[in-house]
């Protein structure tokens, strides 16, 4: 690997690594090696090695027996090669035809050799889009990093979309939120709400009741890249004339 400290430098490789933990921090508590090294498909020795290299180059924050956590330079870099992966998406799948799926598939592979001025070309030729075709929000310039303020799941309002940041609880009831797709980094949408804190969420394709219990143990965060602004209904994406249904605690 290239040991050169610029952008012009970075691997594949290295841009994986920087976005996975971008979608896996947790505020600024360090994402676990393991659970890094798991969500990449590598070995743990492998995952560690790499945290040290991103580490000399300022990437991230290396903490032994912790993690990593990104630098401001190092969710840029993430969020730049993500704003491109979307960008993408929305050309193959407006312009081209491509089914969402298989566009993000392809926007994949893109996004690590596109030059920054051709993505910005590209945006404006598309009209500078916000969304993806799966409604993901688009990084909103080349660099920017946000930090974003951190809401439990069941303070959201039927509509109201957000991404998992955190899920707390003991080992079974964090298996079994998780073994629903509920991992971070996971975007969400509350369906309908009950008065007892049960709720409807989507999460990607998947539709999941959960109780009040469950709900509590999922922190979530506004959609990283939807503005600046720092106040719950500024920032998540909220979609008027739902109206709430009950639901079945029990379905979960």
């Amino acid at each position: 690997m290239d040991d050169h400290n610029t952008i012009e430098s970075m691997s594949e490789s290295v841009e994986m690594y920087l976005l996975r933990i971008a979608l896996l921090q947790d505020e600024d508590k360090p994402v676990p090696i393991s659970v890094l090294a798991e969500e990449l498909s590598v070995s743990p020795v492998s995952a560690n090695q790499m945290c040290r290299k991103l580490e000399e180059r300022g990437m991230v924050h290396y903490e032994p027996y912790r993690g990593v956590t990104l630098t401001l330079q190092g969710e840029a870099v993430a969020m730049r090669v993500l704003r491109k992966r979307r960008i993408w998406e929305v050309f193959l799948s407006e312009k081209l035809g491509v089914e969402p799926q298989q566009a993000e598939e392809i926007a994949c592979r893109f996004e690590h050799v596109t030059p920054d001025g051709l993505a910005e070309r590209l945006a404006g030729f598309l009209g500078n889009p916000t969304l993806s075709p799966q409604q993901q929000p688009i990084p909103p310039s080349i660099g920017v990093a946000l930090r974003r303020p951190r809401f439990p799941l069941s303070g959201l309002g039927v509509g109201q979309k957000a991404q998992v940041i955190h899920v707390d609880g003991d080992a079974t009831g964090y298996d079994f939120v998780r073994g629903q797709g509920l991992a971070p980094g996971v975007t969400v949408k509350v369906l309908a709400a009950a008065g007892n804190g049960s709720m409807l969420i989507e999460a990607g394709t998947s539709q999941l009741a959960l109780s009040a219990d469950l709900a509590r143990l999922i922190d979530v965060a506004p959609l990283r890249f939807s503005g600046s602004s720092s106040t719950l209904d500024d920032v998540i994406i909220a979609d008027s004339g739902t109206e709430p249904t009950e639901i079945n605690p029990e379905a979960s």
